[in-house]
């Protein structure tokens, strides 16, 4: 197991960021982290980094605990804060240098890294001379210089165009084929292109973790109806392939299946059969984006 939290709550006076979060990630997984502002994201990354410490709960990273093991936490792992901290007016290999004797590290690695992240044509320039895409290039290869087992990247691709996009997404898949990472951003395809599974946090509790795979799977559609009147929602299970119903509001019904078959025909043969009226029905979008909006604007 790369990472294992269990019940984890930070406070800051009365306010919860994060309220008994718990999730475990398997080595050589790439996992989403999503959140709106606020929710809790960086926090719980601060902690798994040492950065801060939980109120309540346990975090192991590597098997070390961030609060009794923090130097091999923070040898185990490689962090690229949202605002990538630079020297700008070192060059990048000086600065790689100099990393590397922080970490007592051969200067071959820091040729390595230059490589690994595509530098190799920019080493020679000073950071200030770089485009924002270069200079997440030197956040990440920094934090590889001690090739960590884990990777915790905050927001590693804001600001960056669209080709710049493409690179840095190029380059994390890359490294998730060798580390464990997980990813914070607030761009829906980052995590549809790059990774493996997705944990949404609201309000300083997770919200969905699932694998993306599982999210794509035509066998699960939603249902919306709106009926002329309120109808059990125990009634509404005795439709065939059903695995959830949810009264959203008033007569409105959201109608999980688990089936290849579009179920709508069946919703309104069940209506017919039963007197009801349908007002509305629609299959809805689960797409990710819209799975994020759902769960996180939920009062």
């Amino acid at each position: 197991m790369s990472i294992q939290v269990t019940h984890i709550t930070k406070e800051y006076g009365k306010q919860k960021a994060l309220n008994k979060v718990s999730f475990q990630i398997e080595k050589g997984e790439i996992v989403g982290f999503l959140g709106p502002n606020g929710a809790g994201k960086s926090t719980m990354m601060k902690i798994l980094t040492t950065y801060l410490n939980a109120s309540e709960g346990t975090a192991v990273v590597n098997n070390y605990s961030v609060t009794e093991e923090k130097f091999n936490v923070q040898k185990s792992v490689g962090y690229l804060a949202e605002h990538n901290p630079l020297y700008l007016d070192m060059y990048v290999r000086e600065y790689l240098r100099f990393n590397a004797e922080i970490y007592k590290i051969p200067k071959s690695e820091v040729e390595k890294v230059i490589t690994q992240t595509g530098l190799t044509s920019e080493a020679h320039k000073k950071i200030e001379q770089l485009s924002k895409g270069y200079r997440q290039r030197v956040g990440l290869a920094n934090a590889l210089l001690h090739d960590p087992e884990v990777l915790i990247l905050d927001e590693p691709t804001t600001g960056l165009d669209p080709n710049q996009l493409i690179e840095i997404r190029s380059l994390i898949k890359n490294i998730g084929t060798e580390k464990t990472v997980l990813l914070s951003t607030h761009i829906m395809q980052e995590v549809e292109a790059i990774c493996d599974r997705v944990i949404i946090i609201n309000k300083g509790e997770i919200v969905l973790d699932k694998k993306l795979s599982e999210l794509s799977n035509k066998k699960e559609q939603i249902v919306e109806v709106e009926f002329n009147y309120r109808v059990e929602v125990e009634a509404l299970k005795q439709l065939p392939h059903i695995s959830k119903v949810e009264n959203t509001s008033g007569f409105v019904y959201h109608l999980h299946f688990n089936t290849v078959k579009d179920m709508r025909g069946d919703v309104f043969d069940y209506a017919h059969d039963n007197g009801l009226k349908i007002l509305q029905l629609h299959q809805k979008n689960t797409t990710l984006e819209k799975l994020f909006i759902e769960l996180t604007t939920q009062k």
